[in-house]
Parts: C-alpha cells; sequence; structure tokens
C-alpha cells in the first residue's frame, strides 16, 4: 500500500482565495478529494497532482512537506470541510473520521456574508491533542500546526469515549461534526472560522450576533479572548454548548504555525501532572479566570476520563425561564441523567444556596454575580479536579447565563453534542438558545 497523507499550511481560507497544501507521497500521481460538512457530506472538488515523497518530521517542527496551491471556488459556502487524500480514484462518500490521508479546511466568507451566527472550530485543541511525530502539548511545551492531524487525519491523546467509540474525543468527528451536522439538517444558517481567525482579529466585526462553540474548546490565546470578550462587550452574544473551554493559554507564532504552552511549571518534580497543585501561569484561572468571560470555568467542575461514570444530569432550577421553553421540564426534574449527559468534562462556578433553596454564584472565583445557575449537577468524589485547593461549594457543573451587554450562554459538559440528535430536551434547549440570542 502506497502511503499519502499532508496538512494545510494554515486552518482556515476565504472563499476565493489560494490556499496552501501540503503533501507527501511515493506515488506518481495522488488525488484530492473536498467535501463540505454538513446535513451529509456533500463533494465540491477533485483535483489530480504529481506526487512528491517526503519523510515525516518531529511534533514541534514545520514539516515543510511539498507545497501544492489550491484555489478555493469563489462559490463555496463558508464551512468545514475535509479532504481526502488517495492515490487511486475513489467512489462514493469515504468516512470522515481517520487516522490518516484526511485534510480539515474550513473555508471563510469572501466578505461579510449577512449571517448571524458564527461557529467556531478549536483547531488549537484539535492540534494540542495531536501526537503527529510522536509528541503533543501534553509531552512538551510546543507544537507545530504544520504536520498531519489537527482534528483529522492523525494520532490523538486521550482515552476512548464509552459512550461513542465512532471516533476519538479530541477530533472534529466526535464534537463539532454532529453539531453542525444538526445545526444545518434544522435550518440554522451560519458562517464558519477557526480560533486563528479570531485570534487575528478576523470576522468578530464583520455583524454577527452570536458567536458559537460546541464539545472541547479548551487552548486559547490571549488575543482570541480579547476579541471575543470585544465581541461581547459591544453586544455580541456567546453559546457555548461545551465545557473545558478556556482552559489553557497559549501564545500562537507570529507567522501562524504553532502553538506554546508552558504547562509544565519550573521546580516541579519530573512526571508532574499540569492539573496538579504547582502553579501555571499559562492556566487561565492562575491570572485572569475565564469565569469573568463564560460564566464557568473547568476549575469549579472536573472530569471523569475512564470508562463509564455514574449518570449524571442537570437538576432544573428554574422551569420557567425562556431557556426551557418548550422542553416539557419542570423544577426540580433532571435533564439528560439517562445518558450521562454531565462529562467527560463539565465546567461550574462557586456557589452557595439562597434563601429560595436555589444554588447562586459567590462570585469569589471571577463568575459575574448575576449569573443565572439554571441547571446544576453536584459531582461525586471520584471524579478528576483540576485544582486541589478546597473550595467553600461542593464542585458542580453549573449550566446557565448571565448578560453584560451581550449575553452568554454555558452548556457546561462537553458531551452537550453527543445527546443533541437524539435527546429531545437538549434538541429544544439548544434552538431556544440559538434563536434568542442570534
Amino acid at each position: 500500500m502506497t502511503e499519502i497523507d499532508g496538512y494545510p499550511a494554515r486552518p482556515s481560507v476565504r472563499a476565493g482565495e489560494v490556499i496552501r497544501l501540503h503533501i507527501a507521497t511515493s506515488a506518481p500521481r495522488f488525488h484530492v478529494d473536498f467535501y463540505r460538512w454538513g446535513a451529509a457530506p456533500r463533494h465540491r472538488g477533485h483535483v489530480e497532482w504529481p506526487g512528491r515523497a517526503a519523510a515525516p518530521r518531529r511534533f514541534d517542527t514545520d514539516w515543510q512537506w511539498p507545497v501544492y496551491e489550491f484555489l478555493v471556488p469563489h462559490d463555496w459556502k463558508s464551512g468545514v470541510y475535509f479532504a481526502v487524500l488517495s492515490v487511486e480514484p475513489t467512489s462514493g462518500t469515504p468516512a470522515l473520521d481517520s487516522r490518516e490521508a484526511r485534510m480539515l479546511l474550513v473555508v471563510t466568507p469572501a466578505a461579510p456574508s449577512g449571517q448571524r451566527v458564527l461557529y467556531k472550530i478549536p483547531s488549537f485543541t484539535y492540534h494540542a491533542y495531536n501526537t503527529t511525530g510522536g509528541g503533543s502539548l501534553y509531552s512538551a511545551s510546543r507544537v507545530t500546526l504544520r504536520r498531519p492531524g489537527g482534528g483529522v487525519g492523525g494520532p490523538v491523546k486521550g482515552l476512548p469515549d464509552p459512550y461513542d467509540t465512532s471516533s476519538p474525543r479530541q477530533t472534529f468527528a466526535h464534537w463539532d461534526a454532529p453539531f453542525i451536522s444538526w445545526m444545518e439538517k434544522n435550518g440554522v444558517e451560519g458562517d464558519y472560522c477557526t480560533d486563528l481567525d479570531l485570534h487575528e482579529g478576523r470576522h468578530l466585526g464583520d455583524g454577527y450576533r452570536l458567536l458559537v462553540s460546541a464539545g472541547h474548546d479548551e487552548y486559547w490565546s490571549p488575543e482570541t479572548r480579547r476579541n471575543v470578550t470585544a465581541f461581547r462587550d459591544a453586544g455580541g452574544n456567546i453559546a457555548n454548548f461545551g465545557a473545558n473551554t478556556c482552559w489553557w493559554r497559549v501564545r500562537v507564532a507570529l507567522d501562524g504555525g504553532g502553538l506554546d504552552c508552558a504547562k509544565f511549571p519550573p521546580g516541579a518534580p519530573a512526571g508532574t501532572d499540569p492539573d496538579s497543585s504547582y502553579g501555571c501561569p499559562d492556566r487561565w484561572w492562575e491570572e485572569e479566570p475565564e469565569n469573568t468571560l463564560l460564566g464557568v470555568s473547568y476549575r469549579g467542575g472536573g472530569g471523569h476520563w475512564d470508562g463509564p461514570r455514574a449518570p449524571l444530569g442537570f437538576t432544573v432550577t428554574d422551569a420557567d425561564h425562556w431557556v426551557f421553553s418548550g422542553t416539557g421540564l419542570k423544577t426540580g426534574d433532571v435533564l439528560g441523567r439517562d445518558r450521562a449527559l454531565v462529562g467527560y468534562e463539565c465546567d461550574g462556578a462557586a456557589y452557595e444556596i439562597d434563601a429560595r433553596g436555589r444554588p447562586r454564584p459567590t462570585g469569589q472565583d471571577g463568575t459575574p454575580k448575576d449569573f443565572e445557575i439554571l441547571g446544576i449537577a453536584p459531582l461525586p468524589s471520584d471524579w478528576n479536579f483540576a485544582a486541589r485547593e478546597p473550595m467553600t461549594s461542593r464542585r458542580a457543573a453549573t449550566l446557565g447565563l448571565y448578560t453584560t451587554t451581550g449575553t452568554v450562554f454555558t452548556a457546561a459538559t462537553t458531551d452537550w453534542p453527543r445527546l443533541l440528535a437524539t435527546d429531545l430536551q437538549v434538541e429544544a434547549i439548544t434552538r431556544n438558545v440559538i434563536t434568542r440570542l442570534s
């Protein structure tokens, strides 16, 4: 079998512009088929090029494989595309998830499109877990984005998901693909971008009303966070249908080709878990708690990484809120417990119980005082907790929202997309949030 693999020079491109694709193969010629992900994968283009061989390199070095330039058609709709590399012509729609011969590519609009929803693809997080070349941000402080993998097409760090074994957790197929598929099947129109685009200051000023993220959006640069915060402060809304969001701070290379994250602080013993009691300047909460933007933090929640977990759902605290419209839920009911909605990682806020018996944030961890906890799930002691110091309240996943100039909603669990297509109440909440905030 002839080997072939590749990666894009950057994870996104504007429609009508040229993208540089780096591809290596020992075959004399090869094929690239492009598909747009949506309600169903749709074939959008095909090219054939002469092959050139190149050797793999380390995870922290630009691989500098042979370059092929592809002009993205101006009429390609904004969206997430995957390129299938092959040395023989293919027929039928290939599987999205593969550990080789796949490239993920986000096409952004050529100009402001008038859409009101902008969906963010977490390319930084995909590459943090990408182990192509023998390492990741879980074994070193630097990785390159210019290597195979990063969403599709490469091996990833992490344990399998017992609730969905069809793809690894830290991939596009696992989190974003089902959410985007639901959006497009249900007529939710939107444009797409990557966190690198937001890092560079693109798109958020183009008239969007709502920024959406889903699943696992863990690694943020200071520039990304600053630009998203400015979007909120100018009246933009944010819907975070995920968790463990904005936990690690990364620095992006000037050319956009690499990430640095100092997860292993000086003085810590060899082999120290980065989620330990040793201080680390690249955890957001240590200097600028993510609660101030998102309302919640992984610090106030936790994770259950290995195997099935005790089923947890959100106990509804105010069923009259518009978020729960059409769900049939009543105050005190539990959302999603039968299918373990809470996990595998979740976010929370420090809270206390008020005179009416409802949880409310204390604000000690940076959560805005007007954050409304609409659903809560206290975590068992067998979960993994990122912060070792004691909290004034039990750690709990806390679904809710707050409003300053813009409104920020959080689902507070990574597994929200997993239930979206099959749980009518999860679906109704998602529709309510997107409709109201866009």
